[in-house]
């Protein structure tokens, strides 16, 4: 395959997605010209992982950008959108990507009015900001969306997603909620449910929880992705209703803020330990009258 004609690229601005996509697009061979970095945490960034970029305003790395990449806060997108188009820093035969999940193409209408082709690539994958993360973005997805009917756009966005390792999944714009909305449910929600556990086991006086749960967590996610909903186990998947009257009583008396989020998972474990065909209509109607009438 032919390399596609070396673009330059302005990032606005240099948080952990852009500066990562940034330096992920250096590699496949274009240039980062500029970027914008307001806190010395992005300024430090931005010197590490782009170290031949200007840092500039956001309206002058427009300027200079064959390929403008919008990694920002997704409130902030369509205002500053607008305040780029408004300020003639964006032009026909541009391509104005942003890397949110909650957004499609039409948060970037004024860059489409101003004559640039508007893309949404959303990496699946959370950065840290250390020195690993460009190479974490070859083990990723990348949500791809174009507007719809423009195989062209589609295209584009599928290259430069390839270029950067990553593998191009197409997502249209009515999925981009649902999308978005499913991936924080997994990842955030996850973390949070693991911080809890360890955060649980420590206060019970248990050493290193961190060390003690990572391999049952471990081998949880991978049969759950692998078999889906007959990875289950645990008290509520054999309907053991007594050990689960026990979980929710010792939380309500020593983690009162947790045991809510104990119970309301469990009713969705109920729910998918019944479709799975490990739960018998009984012990599942007993589990579920327990957590619905909890006191």
């Amino acid at each position: 395959m032919t390399r596609p004609a070396r673009l330059a690229v302005g990032v606005v601005s240099a948080g952990r997605v852009g500066s990562v996509l940034g330096a992920a697009l250096t590699r496949a061979g274009h240039a980062v010209t500029a970027v914008s970095a307001v806190s010395d945490a992005s300024v430090h960034r931005a010197e590490r992982l782009l170290p031949d970029a200007e840092i500039l305003p956001p309206d002058e790395v427009a300027r200079r950008a064959d390929l403008v990449l919008l990694a920002l806060p997704d409130d902030v997108l369509e205002p500053m959108t607008a305040g780029l188009a408004g300020a003639g820093a964006l032009r026909p035969g541009q391509i104005v990507v942003h890397t949110s999940g909650a957004h499609g193409v039409g948060v970037l209408r004024a860059a489409s009015d101003a004559g640039a082709l508007p893309l949404a690539l959303h990496p699946v994958m959370t950065f840290t900001g250390r020195a690993e993360d460009p190479d974490r973005l070859t083990t990723a997805s990348v949500g791809v969306t174009a507007t719809s009917g423009d195989d062209a756009a589609w295209h584009v966005g599928e290259a430069l997603t390839v270029e950067m390792g990553a593998e191009p999944v197409r997502v249209p714009e009515a999925a981009r909620p649902i999308y978005h909305a499913a991936l924080a449910h997994g990842a955030n929600h996850l973390a949070t449910v693991v911080a809890d556990c360890v955060e649980l086991l420590a206060d019970a006086g248990v050493d290193h929880p961190d060390r003690v749960v990572a391999p049952l967590l471990s081998a949880s996610l991978d049969n759950s992705l692998r078999h889906g909903g007959r990875a289950l186990t645990g008290p509520v998947a054999r309907g053991d209703t007594g050990t689960v009257t026990s979980h929710l009583r010792v939380l309500a008396e020593q983690a009162p803020d947790v045991e809510p989020t104990y119970a309301a998972l469990a009713r969705r474990t109920v729910a998918r330990a019944k479709l799975a065909g490990l739960l018998g209509d009984d012990a599942a109607a007993e589990l579920e009258t327990l957590l619905d009438n909890r006191s």
